[in-house]
């Protein structure tokens, strides 16, 4: 049986399906050139944007008629859409799905994948290393922590002994991917139950296992006994983390890159700046979603920084490090903004000088707190120009100077 797999979205999805793509191949599939020669499709979804989930109806759509043509055909659905639907109690989302795509076979968690076989990676030089699956952050515009669920950490060492037999391989760069990757290893050192649901109830008076144990908590990294980090921030101390301690281990393999994706500005610690600086072979591109520039729109959205701590961060970075350079995600239009207030995020993205800005207009998404609570009022005409601003500000000029040095 011949296999092809459709990839929607980001970089985890497309870790997602190297794993997916190795559990079809040790069933003994092969892989189709085309979707129009396979006779097992495998669409791993994304539905960050209601753009992205669009795609995928309009893909199973078309679809129809070469299953109509081929009855051994079978078209299977995972991903991000899959995550949200097995988990909504309500069952709501996943009759949606069904119903609107009834040519679907069978729609498949991407957890149940797991680790077991090694992934057959698409890139010889960069390898997509994931380090954990999951959000805590509900930041009110995103769908993620529903369809990942609760953030979980892949054991320590697994993820050293994959890097290790990467370098071996010859692959010269790696990236570590997360939604959240500075908040790796909390639920190693501490469990499920401990951990707030929201990382954010976590005080600096608060009496949880935290507060005691901070001083004198202590995780084994190769017989090593390290202190995880945690990073203090308006009052209030985060979960602990031991990204730091990873990052720099990795680093030290000798790769000739080491990238990571993605990172919360809250949880971008000192010890984190420090690891970077030392290791010359860590990226000197940072991925920073700052999201807007409006400290009332930031709290609309449930992000825990105001537009000067994310100021401030970045000066704090670039005076620690030379040549860095900084990429962020940018939502325009999100629920209630004012003309003044999208002012203000042109204003701090011309501070700031970003290489690259992800632009997206906003759009409601299943089960979000901004559905509950907000109205999408404003206009997409508005939200368009806005994104144009940003994009004309950001994006073209870089791409200009890519283009004119390519051309010389």
């Amino acid at each position: 049986m011949k296999y092809f797999i459709k990839t929607f979205g980001c970089q985890q999805n497309h870790s997602d399906s190297e794993r997916i793509e190795s559990a079809l191949y040790a069933r003994g599939m092969t892989k189709a050139r085309s979707y129009k020669t396979a006779e097992y499709i495998v669409i791993n979804s994304c539905m960050v944007r209601e753009s992205a989930e669009n795609r995928v109806y309009g893909l199973v759509n078309n679809l129809k008629k070469l299953k109509m043509k081929n009855e051994k055909l079978k078209i299977i659905v995972t991903g991000c859409m899959v995550g949200l639907a097995f988990r909504d109690k309500t069952g709501k989302y996943l009759k949606k799905i069904r119903e609107t795509m009834p040519e679907v076979d069978e729609f498949l968690p991407v957890e149940e994948i797991g680790f077991d076989n090694a992934p057959v990676r698409q890139d010889r030089v960069n390898a997509l290393v994931p380090i954990s699956n999951g959000c805590n952050n509900f930041c009110t515009f995103c769908i993620v922590p529903f369809t990942r669920g609760r953030e979980i950490s892949r054991p320590y060492q697994n993820i050293i002994n994959e890097c290790k037999n990467l370098k071996k391989r010859g692959y010269r760069t790696v990236t570590l991917l997360g939604q959240n990757v500075n908040s790796y290893g909390a639920d190693l050192i501490y469990p499920a139950s401990v951990i707030p649901n929201e990382v954010r109830d976590l005080k600096k008076d608060s009496s949880t296992p935290f507060r005691s144990a901070r001083n004198d908590k202590r995780f084994n990294l190769n017989g090593k006994n390290v202190k995880p980090i945690y990073v203090k921030h308006l009052g209030r101390f985060r979960i602990p983390t031991l990204f730091s301690h990873l990052l720099e281990q990795v680093a030290k393999m000798g790769f000739e890159k080491v990238d990571f994706i993605s990172s919360n500005p809250w949880d971008f610690s000192d010890e984190l700046i420090s690891v970077i600086a030392r290791n010359k072979n860590i990226t000197r591109t940072l991925h920073l979603p700052v999201q807007s520039g409006n400290d009332n729109v930031l709290k609309r959205m449930n992000r825990w920084y105001s537009a000067s701590d994310y100021v401030a961060l970045i000066s704090k970075i670039k005076n620690e490090i030379s040549n860095i350079k900084f990429t962020t995600d940018i939502i325009v239009g999100f629920c209630g903004e004012t003309e003044k207030e999208f002012n203000n995020t042109v204003k701090l993205a011309k501070k700031v000088k970003f290489e690259k800005a992800y632009l997206a207009m906003y759009s409601p998404r299943f089960g979000t707190s901004a559905t509950k609570v907000f109205k999408d009022d404003v206009p997409h005409s508005v939200k368009e120009k806005r994104w144009k601003i940003l994009d004309e500000l950001i994006n073209k000029p870089h791409l200009v100077r890519y283009q004119s040095t390519n051309e010389s």
